[in-house]
């Protein structure tokens, strides 16, 4: 079942926001509820990085919006973490999750207005439809993976993304280290 990309993007940025709601309103389903929303956000991000970031950048013109776009989601995964180690009864819960809750509503905020019109106007309906079906399987690749679960590849890619270069003869570690110094700065 092939689709539109910028169409899929955005259904799983409502699912994303229907989770908030959730978590913010029914506090005893944060416990079941917690791992779903770390394991969507986390295959979502992947999938947009490793397939849907680099063809915005290159053929629809939207480099400069997919590094930040890229620096917003090395943010939500740090926040993510925070998250899935807070006690979801604990009082710090609600404070922890409204600070992903604004990350991230600021960051689909800026995708669906500069980042996905680009790509509706940049790339053709095949090439949208070809991209939809990388950005599923890649998602379904990533599905259980939570927010530390990066191999080397995948933070170089998140450093491509960004526009963080001297990356190449880093170990996982010091390229971790590199890439969350540069999306905080």
């Amino acid at each position: 079942m092939a689709s539109d990309v910028v169409d899929l993007i955005m259904q799983d940025h409502r699912e994303v926001e229907r989770l908030f709601d959730e978590l913010k309103d029914s506090p005893e389903k944060r416990p079941n509820l917690l791992p779903v929303l770390t394991t969507l956000l986390t295959a979502h991000s992947r999938a947009e990085e490793a397939e849907v970031y680099p063809v915005a950048a290159a053929e629809a013109g939207e480099k400069e919006e997919v590094s930040h776009s890229q620096q917003e989601h090395i943010e939500a995964d740090q926040l993510l973490a925070k998250l899935a180690a807070t006690d979801p009864e604990s009082d710090q819960f609600d404070k922890v999750l409204q600070n992903l809750i604004d990350a991230v509503s600021h960051h689909v905020e800026e995708e669906e207005t500069k980042v996905l019109p680009g790509m509706r106007t940049g790339l053709s309906d095949e090439r949208r439809a070809e991209l939809g079906e990388a950005f599923v399987a890649s998602r379904k690749q990533h599905l259980g993976e939570q927010p530390g679960d990066m191999t080397r590849e995948q933070l170089a890619q998140q450093a491509g993304n960004a526009g963080i270069s001297g990356t190449s003869g880093l170990s996982k570690d010091q390229l971790q280290k590199k890439v969350q110094k540069e999306a905080e700065s």
